[in-house]
C-alpha cells in the first residue's frame, strides 16, 4: 500500500510539473514556462503566481525589460483544458470586468509598465497565442508555428483576445485563425506581423538579448507612458487627453534633458526615470 501510494503521490507530482522560473539579470526579468512534459500548460493554479511575478516586474525600478519564454520544444499549449472543462476558466473576480481569471492575466502582460518580449522557442498553442501576442515583440524560431483552436472546441473566445488579435493581426488574419482554427508556420506568422522577428533556433537567444538591451537602454518613463498610449490608441480608446498628459509630463522631465543632452554629446544616455 505504501509503494503504491508513494507511486500515486510521485504521479501526481509529475502531472502538476513545475511552476514558473523567474530571473532577472543586468536589469532584463525573466518568466520562463516550465512545464515541458505538457508542453508548457497554463494551469489554474499559475495564475496567481505569474501575476505576482508581474507585480513583481513592474515593482522593480531597476527592471526595465521583461522576456517571457518556455522550456523545452515548444513555448506553451496554452491554458490547461482540464481546467476550462472544470469550469476553472470561467469568470473572473467581481469588479474586473467579468474577465476570467486567464484573460485577467494577459491583460495584465499587454498593459505591464515594462516592455515584454516573447522569447518563442517553439510552436505555440491555444491560449497562449494570446498571450504572447500581448506582449511588445515575439521573437521565434524558423521551426515555431500556431494554431487557435476556439471554434474546434466550440468555444467562443474572450473578447479582449479578440479585440488583440484583430488590432494586431487585422480582420482577415482573426477570422482565418479563429474560424479555420488552421496551423500557420513561421513564415506566415512573420508575414501577418504575429512574428516582430525569426530567426533560426541557435541565434535566438542572441536576438532577443540584443532587442532586450535596446529596450533596456531607453527612457522608463517615456517608454512606459508610450507603450501605455499606443495601446489605448489600438483599442480605439480615442480620448487623447491622458497621452497628452504624458506628453507634457515627458517635457518637464531630468530623462529628457539628459537624453537631449547626451545626443548633442555624442555619449549613452543614463536615464533615472525621473
Amino acid at each position: 500500500m505504501a509503494t503504491s501510494a508513494a507511486a500515486k503521490a510521485a504521479a501526481t507530482a509529475d502531472e502538476a510539473g513545475t511552476a514558473p522560473v523567474f530571473t532577472v539579470e543586468d536589469g532584463i526579468a525573466t518568466i520562463r514556462l516550465n512545464r515541458p512534459r505538457h508542453l508548457n500548460r497554463i494551469q489554474a493554479d499559475d495564475l496567481e503566481l505569474l501575476l505576482g511575478l508581474l507585480d513583481r516586474v513592474e515593482g522593480d525600478s531597476a527592471v526595465r525589460a521583461l522576456v517571457l519564454t518556455g522550456t523545452g520544444r515548444v513555448f506553451s499549449a496554452g491554458y490547461n483544458l482540464g481546467d476550462i472543462a472544470a469550469g476553472r476558466g470561467g469568470r473572473g473576480a467581481e469588479g474586473v470586468e467579468d474577465k476570467s481569471p486567464f484573460e485577467q492575466l494577459i491583460c495584465r502582460v499587454e498593459d505591464l509598465g515594462r516592455p515584454t518580449i516573447c522569447r518563442l522557442n517553439g510552436p505555440v498553442y491555444g491560449g497562449a497565442t494570446d498571450l504572447a501576442l500581448a506582449c511588445d515583440f515575439r521573437i521565434g524560431t524558423t521551426d515555431c508555428e500556431m494554431f487557435m483552436p476556439a471554434s474546434r472546441l466550440g468555444l467562443h473566445y474572450y473578447p479582449s483576445g479578440i479585440v488583440r488579435y484583430i488590432t494586431r493581426l487585422g480582420v482577415n488574419a482573426a477570422k482565418k485563425l479563429f474560424l479555420t482554427a488552421q496551423t500557420i508556420g513561421w513564415d506566415e506568422m512573420l508575414r501577418i506581423g504575429y512574428l516582430t522577428d525569426a530567426v533560426p533556433a541557435d541565434q535566438l537567444d542572441g536576438a532577443v538579448a540584443a532587442l532586450a538591451a535596446i529596450l533596456a537602454a531607453q527612457a522608463p518613463v517615456a517608454t512606459q507612458n508610450m507603450k501605455r498610449s499606443i495601446n489605448e490608441i489600438a483599442r480605439d480608446q480615442t480620448d487623447l487627453g491622458p497621452a497628452a498628459d504624458r506628453f507634457r509630463l515627458s517635457l518637464a522631465s531630468q530623462d529628457i534633458k539628459e537624453g537631449v543632452g547626451a545626443f548633442f554629446e555624442r555619449r549613452k544616455p543614463v536615464f533615472t526615470g525621473r
